[in-house]
């Protein structure tokens, strides 16, 4: 085996975590030592290009498969746990809203000069939602128009679910399965990107950059910590009147530090699905809602979603209306439930909730690379919510449904 072939096993055997940040030292140690080398930005570019074509279509194919796939009639239980995951996921965006208010961030970002337009009010906003909504919906791919393709891809997931075979709706999973995989590939080149990336913020801003994003961190997790110790627990307790706490605390250490690490939800359903039998629970229960947790308990991806769009309408000036961050909410969670189970999946549905401020693709997409630039921290803790909330509200569901049979 040469040289090269043994480097390349090394590196492929890597965590992505630990290749990011060899890519981001580098970035940054390229961008003080040698400023003038501008050719390693290129790096940068091309990743952020890549994510900027196959972001529309994974989210029209996740979204049409996920409805398409939905069952109806699932029982007292089923519908409780949905509900709670639906509830805390739009709570966990309010709080992202109201903690970007309260804490505004800003993000450089390239070419914002003139780019955009701040809607003039809520009336001007929902008129602009309106018409990107019935876009031709093979010219919302082309622009890269989201709240079009999140429309047309919940009008054909319903005409799915209602007039198509079992086996059409599995070529259409299949479908956002194969694009979710070319996703895997692309953010295997995220090292490099991001030494790109790097390069050319440091070369320009100096290391004063790493304090924005420092900010920006501390706001997300911030978020993150708040959604999971209190407004998870509170939803918690109006349903089962007792103190969530040593419950939560349970998942939290034996479910979310595992998927801290592990970066994947979908990787972490086995110790869920292990941590919901010693609790006790019905298994015919739990088998279903834990995967189903994993697509569409999303609260640390709403957060994401909704702190970085807020972000980048911070930075590009548009002065963004109380009600109209709340209705963005709204299209956070939407989007949330709808995220890719790849590791820095969240990131890529931003695009989505920028457009409905009018701000366009190629300003979006540079918040993406700057997500993950800090999806270090950000993703890890992200998914580490998402994953112990599955398990806990699977339990409070459960709990809830005993209690009121006694």
């Amino acid at each position: 085996m040469s040289k090269v072939s043994i480097l390349l096993k090394k590196w492929t055997g890597m965590s992505l975590v630990v290749r990011i940040l060899i890519g981001l030292v580098i970035g940054a140690v390229l961008g003080l030592v040698c400023p003038g080398w501008t050719a390693i930005g290129i790096l940068g570019q091309v990743f952020v290009s890549a994510l900027k074509a196959i972001a529309p279509i994974l989210v029209a194919l996740l979204v049409t498969s996920a409805i398409a796939k939905a069952k109806g009639g699932l029982g007292a239980r089923f519908r409780t746990v949905i509900i709670l995951y639906m509830v805390s996921t739009l709570c966990a965006a309010v709080f992202a809203v109201l903690a970007s208010f309260l804490f505004p961030v800003t993000i450089t970002l390239q070419g914002t000069e003139g780019e955009t337009a701040a809607p003039g009010g809520l009336a001007d906003v929902f008129m602009t939602l309106l018409t990107n909504m019935v876009m031709n919906p093979v010219q919302a791919l082309a622009t890269a128009n989201y709240i079009g393709i999140l429309f047309w891809a919940i009008i054909l997931g319903f005409a799915l679910k209602l007039m198509a075979s079992e086996r059409t709706i599995h070529v259409v999973g299949d479908l956002a399965d194969a694009v979710s995989q070319i996703v895997r590939w692309v953010i295997q080149f995220a090292p490099f990107g991001i030494l790109g990336l790097v390069f050319s913020s440091v070369s320009e801003s100096g290391l004063e950059i790493f304090v924005q994003y420092g900010k920006l961190i501390l706001l997300l997790v911030g978020c993150m910590c708040c959604t999971a110790f209190i407004v998870n627990p509170f939803i918690a307790w109006l349903h089962i009147r007792e103190n969530p706490y040593p419950l939560y605390w349970k998942c939290l250490k034996e479910s979310g530090l595992n998927a801290f690490f592990t970066r994947s939800s979908a990787a972490n359903i086995p110790i869920n699905m292990d941590l919901c039998k010693r609790l006790g629970l019905d298994e015919e229960f739990y088998s279903v809602s834990i995967p189903l947790g994993s697509t569409i308990n999303m609260n640390g991806a709403a957060v994401t979603i909704t702190v970085l769009a807020l972000a980048v309408a911070h930075t590009v000036g548009i002065e963004v209306s109380f009600a109209s961050a709340l209705f963005l909410s709204i299209v956070a969670t939407l989007g949330a439930c709808g995220a890719s189970g790849v590791a820095g999946g969240s990131l890529l549905l931003v695009p989505m909730a920028c457009s409905f401020f009018g701000i366009g693709n190629d300003i979006a997409m540079q918040a993406v690379a700057v997500g993950f630039i800090i999806g270090v921290v950000q993703d890890s803790v992200e998914t580490a919510l998402n994953s112990s909330s599955d398990a806990f509200f699977t339990a409070v569901a459960e709990f809830h449904d005993r209690r009121k049979k006694q």
